[in-house]
């Protein structure tokens, strides 16, 4: 009985040892522990502020610039740009002066004090100039895209620049156009009293004068100003062979209307500000036949890889200055990569002495910050729609057609062909030409 109680004991143990063990293998192993994820790499925000009336009645053109410089930090940001080792985040800040220069002074201060690393802007010379004693107190870069008036860049800043010509190159265009296509005897100059219609009416006067046409007693209106038919009255019992206006399309496109209205047979000229296809919906057949100027090169002309990008973005063409300002913006990007650095004590100077190839051609520039070698390019209004008739560079004239020719990518050279086998001489087979070898092949 004894025996039997121990081997039962010893039974009872060994079941028990064997149902631990089968335990133990059935518990699931352990989970593992948990990693952190790695720190995401630094990162640096880099802000680009961008100027232009957003509202009002020039606000389609302001829009086109920002459409350019936004097209700019979107492709930069594409592009996974370093700085300083760190993954750099371009943001651009726009901001409305609805091109008024006390509201651009303002905007411009606000820039300031959002630390922006540099500005692309302001549209008008009227908003531009004021604002430039304020980003010059701040030593900011500046690059306008679309103010064209000398003064600008005449005031002694070494952070403002300018991608586009000056009114003292575009107005000796068109004045001289003016005179060799149409011949007139006597013009009659209006101009809408800012710093741009003002200046730029004062440089087609003096080329005018100097090439002995006679130029009536100035006219103004205002940047608000649509009823022009007492000014127009005027005009008209002067009877002068052509017209220039110094202003924007929107208040342009009324005074060509009402002067067609008032039976004006006069040509009628105008600046970069009312060389677009605004023109046509506040005219109508009444601009038909004008002619205009640009400070640069024709949109036709940009970069094709920017028109088509132009308008796969935002589903529309560029109207006007956009290629200037995307050109802008990437100006500023390529000097802050240059120097690895977003800060404009450091940049600066690189920028004032990058060689440029852009949406619009080569750009560097002058020691005042003007473009070098700036086109301008002659305008006329056609079936509806603006279309380029000339450029001029270095004072000669260049037919559009051959301007674009040049402007385009060499076409890729053609492989050279094969040479020859040597003939067999008389009486022996031609050799067989050799098998390309596998290290050609790869190529």
């Amino acid at each position: 009985m004894k025996n039997f109680k121990f081997t039962l004991t010893v039974f009872a143990a060994a079941l028990a040892a064997a149902l631990a063990g089968c335990s133990e293998e059935k518990k699931p192993p352990p989970a593992p522990a948990v990693q952190a994820p790695p720190p995401p790499p630094p990162s640096i925000e880099i802000k680009i502020g961008h100027v232009g009336p957003m509202t009002g009645g020039i606000a389609h053109l302001g829009k086109d610039n920002e459409n350019g410089a936004r097209l700019a930090v979107e492709e930069a940001n594409a592009a996974k740009i370093k700085i300083d080792g760190k993954d750099a985040k371009f943001t651009l800040v726009g901001e409305d002066d609805q091109a008024d220069p006390k509201v651009g002074t303002t905007v411009a201060q606000k820039l300031v004090d959002a630390k922006v690393a540099g500005v692309v802007g302001h549209l008008n010379s009227g908003t531009s100039i004021p604002a430039s004693t304020i980003y010059n107190q701040a030593n900011l870069p500046v690059i306008s895209g679309s103010a064209t008036n000398p003064k600008l860049t005449e005031q002694g800043f070494k952070n403002q620049f300018r991608v586009v010509g000056r009114d003292d190159q575009q107005g000796p265009a068109i004045a001289s156009y003016l005179a060799a296509t149409a011949k007139p005897k006597t013009v009659a100059i209006i101009d809408d009293a800012t710093a741009y219609g003002e200046g730029l009416a004062n440089e087609v006067e003096k080329t005018l004068k100097g090439a002995n046409i006679k130029v009536l007693a100035r006219e103004k209106g205002t940047d608000k100003t649509t009823d022009w038919k007492a000014i127009l009255t005027k005009v008209k019992g002067r009877k002068p062979d052509a017209i220039f206006y110094g202003g924007m399309d929107a208040t342009g496109g009324p005074l060509i209307k009402q002067g067609r209205e008032l039976g004006i047979k006069a040509v009628f000229s105008f600046g970069d500000g009312a060389c677009t296809d605004e023109m046509t919906k506040l005219a109508g057949d009444a601009a038909e036949g004008l002619l205009c100027s640009q400070a640069g090169i024709p949109v036709a002309a940009a970069d094709k890889k920017f028109l088509e990008n132009y308008k796969k973005k935002f589903n529309a063409d560029p109207i006007l200055y956009s290629p200037f300002t995307y050109d802008a913006t990437n100006l500023l990007i390529e000097a802050i990569k240059k120097a690895n650095s977003p800060d404009p004590a450091k940049y600066l100077p690189e920028l004032t002495k990058l060689e440029y190839k852009g949406a619009t051609g080569a750009i560097s520039f002058d020691e005042k910050g003007d473009r070098r070698d700036a086109e301008m390019t002659i305008f006329t209004m056609k079936g509806g729609k603006i279309e380029p008739v000339a450029v001029i560079k270095g004072g000669k004239t260049i037919p559009i057609a051959d301007f674009i020719a040049a402007m385009a990518p060499p076409a890729p050279a053609a492989a050279a062909p094969a040479p020859a086998a040597p003939a067999a001489e008389p009486g022996k087979e031609a050799p067989k030409a050799e098998a390309p070898k596998a290290d050609a092949m790869k190529k």
